[in-house]
């Protein structure tokens, strides 16, 4: 009968340890996933700002292409003007 609850004593005690083993190892994982995802989301973030920065700059490239035409026949206008 002794060797019996020792075995159970045994079996729980090392159960308690397994489960505490786990637990901490699962809050490990828990904060670095959390940590990886903020810097995941602080990138993103970063990109995100790019792209509309970069979109619209590519709007208005246009714009300034047509602008930059006009000036050219005006100038060449001008020089024609003066011969």
């Amino acid at each position: 009968m002794t060797a019996i609850i020792g075995s159970v004593i045994t079996g729980v005690l090392a159960l308690v340890g397994v489960v505490i083993t786990v637990l901490a190892g699962n809050s490990k994982t828990d904060k670095a996933i959390q940590t990886s995802q903020a810097v995941t989301d602080t990138k993103l973030e970063e990109l995100t700002r790019e792209v509309r920065e970069h979109n619209n700059f590519a709007r208005r490239v246009p714009v300034i292409e047509e602008q930059i035409k006009v000036i050219n026949h005006r100038i060449e206008d001008l020089e024609r003007g003066r011969s």
